[in-house]
C-alpha cells in the first residue's frame, strides 16, 4: 500500500470565473476565493443571506375540507383528480439564497508569475501565491470569522467591500462606512433588500503591520507594509446593525492574536473532524501531485476518486453547522442561483448528507438536526392546512427559514408528498444507533410523525389494507395517471418505517403503531417484474426519469435487501435496471449507485461513478454541477461521492456488517479507515486481490452477524476489545 491519500488540491493559474473559487467555509460563514493576481476577491456568504421576495409570508393552501371528496374521486377511478386540488396560487418560489459582498484587493503593477491557488483540505486554508505575493484566507470555526493574510514585499493595494455580484439587485442600497482604528482600519458595507426593512452589514477589521494605511472612499489604501491581516463577519438583520459593537467583537477575537494564531484556534477544529475518515485507493504517487484540472482530465485514475473523496468530505464539513449544505453548499457568486439555492428536501439534502453518520460528521448531523426542530412550527401547520391531521409534514423545499409548503404546481404538486418528515428524520435515527442514544428531539419528532399517519391513513382498499392517498412520488408522474396518485412506493415505505421506528422510541406505545404499520400494503411487483412506483391498479412506470424515489425501501431503509428479502430485492434491482437517466442529473446518478450498493451489484456502482467522473461534473476547486460539462453550479455530486464510496465498501444496520458487499471493479485495492458502524464501532478496512482484512473496534457490547462472500456468521462484539477479520478472495 502507498503513502496515504492527497489532502488538498491546486491550480496553477487565477480562476476565470467564480464558479472555479476555492472554497472555505465553517458551516455559518462561507469564502469563496478567486480572482486575479493583481485584483484578488473573496466572496463572503452566510447560510442566513436570504432575499425577501414575499415567500416568508407565503402560507401553505388551506385544502383540508376537500380532502375527503379528493380521496372519494381518486379512489372511484379518477386519476387526474388532483390536478386541481391547490387554491389557484401560481408557482411561487422560496426566499433565495444570495452572496453577500466580495473583499476586493487590487494591487497596482502586480507580477503575474508563477501563479498558484491551493486549498488544504485538513486545515480549510486557501492559499494564493505568485512570485512575490501570498494571501491565505480561512473560515473560522473557532472564531466565526473570514480571516485574511496578505504578505508582500513593500505591500501597496487598495481594500474595498463591493456588493456588485452578478444578478445583483439594481434597487439594493448600499452605503459604506470607513473608520481608522488602532491596528488601521474598519471598513463596513450596508445593504438593504428593495422594498423591504431587512438587510446586512458586511464589517471588515484591517491590521496592518508595517508602511502607511489611509482611508479612500469607499475602503483604504496601504502603501508599503510588511502584511495586512483583515477579519471579516456579515449579519443580517431589520432595521440597522451597531458597527461599533461589531467592530468592538472583531477587535476581541484579533486582540493581538497573529494569523497563525487564528489558523491554530480554527484547525484544532476543523482539522479533527476531517482527519477521522481517509481513503487510500493506493493511487499513483505522480498522479497525487496533480492540481484538480489535470486530475479530472484522468477520470479513470483512482488518484481522482481518492481527491474527490476527501474534497467531498471537506466540501460536506465546510458547509454544514448552523444549517446542512444548500444546493449550492454554503457558497455562491451570483444572486440568481439555479432554483433559489435553497435546500430541497424530497431528494438533494439527504443525498448531500447521506454519508455522515458513516463517515464521522455528526456535525453534519447537527446542522441537518437544526433545520428540521427549527421547522417544526411550520410542519405542524403544513399537516393542519393541507390535510387537516394533527403531528407534522415536511416541506419539499425550504429556504431554511420557513418550513411552510407553498412551492407547489400542477406539475409539481409537492404539496401532495407526505413522505417528508420520515425521509428527514432517517439520519438522525442512524445517528442515535451509531451513536448508542435516543435523542429525546428526535423521539418527540417521530412522535409528530405518527400522529399524522394516524389521523391521515383512514381510507382502505378491496383487501382491507390502508391507503395513502393522495400520494406523491418525487418528482415522477405514472403511466395512465396524474403526478397526485395512490401509494407511491414511497409513500408506503415511510409509512411503515415511521411507525415501526416511533414504536422502538415509544415503547409504550409499540403495539398500537405496529399494528397500524402492518395495515400498510406490500409493494407491488409490475409485469416488467420491477418494484412498481405506485403500488395501485391502473398506474403503470414511468422509467425515464432522474429520481428514484420509489426505492427508498432498498436505500436508505433497509426494509428491502438482498438477506432477509431477496424476491422484492430482485425486483428492486429490476426496477434500478429499467431506471433511464433522464437528463443526467449528477444526483440520479449517485443515488442509482447508492441504490445499487445495498443490492450488491458493483458493476452498476461502478458505472454509475464513471458517467459522473467522465461527464465533466467538476469545476477545478473540485465542487461539482447539477449536469454535465458543468452547467449549474451544485454540491450533490460533490458532497455525495464519500457515501458512494464507503456504502459500496462497508454497510451496518444495528445487527449487521457487510463487508465489501458491492465491490468496484476499478477499485481492486485500498484501505478505509475510521468508518463509524451503526452497531457501535469504528471499522477500518484493507482490501486487494488477496483478500481483505478489517478492524472493528466497538465502544458497546453487542452480537452481529457480518456478511461476507464467504457467508453468514455471528460475532460477539465487546465493548473496548479489538476484533480482526479477515477474507479470502473476495
Amino acid at each position: 500500500m502507498t503513502a496515504g491519500p492527497v489532502h488538498g488540491t491546486w491550480e496553477p493559474r487565477p480562476a476565470a470565473r467564480w464558479e472555479d473559487g476555492f472554497l472555505s467555509g465553517n458551516g455559518h460563514h462561507g469564502a469563496l476565493v478567486f480572482g486575479d493576481p493583481d485584483d484578488d476577491r473573496v466572496v463572503v456568504t452566510h447560510h442566513t443571506l436570504v432575499r425577501p421576495n414575499g415567500a416568508e409570508h407565503a402560507a401553505p393552501p388551506r385544502l383540508a375540507a376537500g380532502l375527503p371528496d379528493l380521496q372519494d374521486r381518486l379512489l372511484a377511478g379518477d386519476l387526474t383528480a388532483a390536478e386541481d386540488f391547490t387554491d389557484g396560487r401560481p408557482l411561487q418560489w422560496v426566499q433565495p439564497f444570495h452572496p453577500a459582498f466580495q473583499i476586493r484587493l487590487r494591487r497596482p503593477d502586480a507580477d503575474a508569475r508563477d501563479y498558484r491557488r491551493d486549498v488544504d483540505f485538513r486545515t480549510g486554508e486557501v492559499t494564493a501565491a505568485t512570485a512575490d505575493w501570498t494571501s491565505r484566507v480561512l473560515v473560522s470555526r473557532a472564531d466565526d470569522v473570514v480571516v485574511q493574510h496578505i504578505t508582500a514585499p513593500a505591500l501597496t493595494l487598495d481594500i474595498t467591500l463591493d456588493h456588485r455580484l452578478p444578478n445583483a439587485p439594481a434597487r439594493l442600497g448600499v452605503g459604506h462606512g470607513a473608520l481608522l482604528t488602532p491596528e488601521g482600519a474598519v471598513l463596513s458595507l450596508r445593504a438593504r433588500y428593495p422594498d423591504s426593512d431587512r438587510g446586512y452589514t458586511g464589517v471588515t477589521l484591517v491590521a496592518v503591520t508595517g508602511g502607511r494605511l489611509s482611508l479612500a472612499a469607499p475602503g483604504a489604501r496601504v502603501e508599503s507594509a510588511d502584511s495586512v491581516l483583515l477579519l471579516t463577519r456579515v449579519r443580517r438583520h431589520t432595521g440597522d446593525l451597531d458597527v461599533t459593537e461589531e467592530t468592538r467583537s472583531l477587535r476581541a477575537v484579533l486582540a493581538g492574536r497573529t494569523y497563525d494564531d487564528l489558523l491554530d484556534r480554527h484547525t484544532a477544529l476543523h482539522r479533527t473532524a476531517y482527519e477521522r475518515v481517509a481513503l487510500d485507493l493506493a493511487a499513483d504517487p505522480d498522479e497525487r501531485t496533480l492540481p484538480g484540472s489535470e486530475l479530472l482530465a484522468r477520470p479513470g485514475g483512482t488518484a481522482l476518486l481518492e481527491r474527490l473523496f476527501a474534497a467531498g468530505r471537506y466540501h460536506l464539513l465546510s458547509a454544514s453547522g448552523l444549517l446542512p449544505p444548500r444546493l449550492t453548499g454554503l457558497w455562491t457568486g451570483d444572486w440568481d442561483t439555479a432554483w433559489a439555492g435553497a435546500f430541497t428536501t424530497d431528494a438533494n439534502l439527504n443525498l448531500q448528507t447521506a454519508s455522515a453518520a458513516a463517515a464521522a460528521l455528526p456535525e453534519v448531523t447537527a446542522a441537518l438536526a437544526a433545520l428540521v426542530h427549527r421547522q417544526r412550527d411550520d410542519w405542524r401547520e403544513n399537516a393542519r392546512a393541507i390535510f387537516g391531521a394533527r403531528g407534522i409534514v415536511a416541506p419539499p423545499h425550504t429556504d431554511g427559514e420557513s418550513g411552510l409548503t407553498y412551492h407547489f404546481s400542477r406539475e409539481y404538486p409537492l404539496h401532495l408528498w407526505t413522505a417528508g418528515a420520515d425521509w428527514l428524520l432517517k439520519p438522525l435515527v442512524d445517528h442515535d444507533e451509531t451513536h448508542g442514544g435516543q435523542d429525546p428531539r428526535t423521539a418527540a419528532a417521530l412522535a409528530e410523525t405518527v400522529l399524522f399517519y394516524e389521523d391521515f391513513l383512514t381510507r382502505t382498499d378491496a383487501d382491507g389494507h390502508l391507503v395513502v392517498v393522495p400520494s406523491y412520488s418525487p418528482e415522477n408522474r405514472p403511466a395512465g395517471g396524474s403526478w397526485g396518485a395512490i401509494n407511491a412506493a414511497m409513500d408506503l415505505s415511510a409509512a411503515r418505517h415511521a411507525l415501526r421506528t416511533a414504536a422502538a422510541y415509544h415503547p409504550d406505545d409499540a403495539a398500537r403503531l405496529r399494528a397500524l404499520a402492518d395495515r400498510l400494503p406490500p409493494h407491488r411487483v409490475n409485469a416488467d417484474g420491477a418494484l412498481a412506483e405506485w403500488a395501485w391498479p391502473g398506474l403503470g412506470d414511468t422509467y425515464d426519469h432522474r429520481h428514484l424515489s420509489h426505492l427508498y425501501a432498498v436505500w436508505p431503509l433497509d426494509e428491502i435487501n438482498p438477506y432477509d428479502t431477496p424476491a422484492l430485492a430482485a425486483a428492486a434491482r429490476r426496477a434500478l435496471e429499467l431506471r433511464g437517466p433522464e437528463n443526467d442529473s449528477a444526483h440520479g446518478h449517485l443515488h442509482h449507485a447508492l441504490i445499487a450498493a445495498r443490492l450488491r451489484d458493483g458493476r452498476r456502482v461502478g458505472e454509475a461513478l464513471a458517467r459522473v467522473l467522465e461527464g465533466d461534473f467538476f469545476h477545478a476547486s473540485l465542487m461539482s454541477a447539477h449536469y454535465p460539462r458543468r452547467d449549474v453550479y451544485n454540491a450533490d455530486a460533490a458532497h455525495t461521492l464519500p457515501a458512494v464510496v464507503i456504502e459500496a465498501l462497508v454497510q451496518s444496520t444495528p445487527d449487521r456488517l457487510v463487508l465489501l458487499p458491492a465491490p468496484v471493479p476499478a477499485l481492486p485495492a485500498g484501505e478505509l479507515r475510521g468508518v463509524r458502524t451503526r452497531f457501535g464501532a469504528v471499522l477500518d478496512l484493507a482490501w486487494g486481490p488477496g483478500g481483505a482484512r478489517a478492524v472493528l473496534r466497538p465502544h458497546r457490547t453487542h452480537r452481529i452477524d457480518v456478511l461476507t462472500s464467504s457467508g453468514t456468521e455471528p460475532l460477539d462484539l465487546v465493548a473496548g476489545e479489538d476484533h480482526v477479520l479477515t477474507l479470502g478472495t473476495w
